[in-house]
């Protein structure tokens, strides 16, 4: 998959669960900034 596609799923996904269960907003955003990491330098 192209790092333009992964994104914004990543991002929905992420918006979705924080609406759900907020006190996840700490590891989301944790775990999104490592993904987008990882994409960038991998990419």
């Amino acid at each position: 998959m192209d790092v333009i596609v992964i994104q914004p799923i990543i991002a929905l996904i992420a918006g979705i669960l924080i609406l759900i269960m907020p006190r996840l907003l700490n590891y989301i955003v944790a775990f999104y900034l490592i993904v987008v990491g990882l994409t960038g330098l991998l990419a």
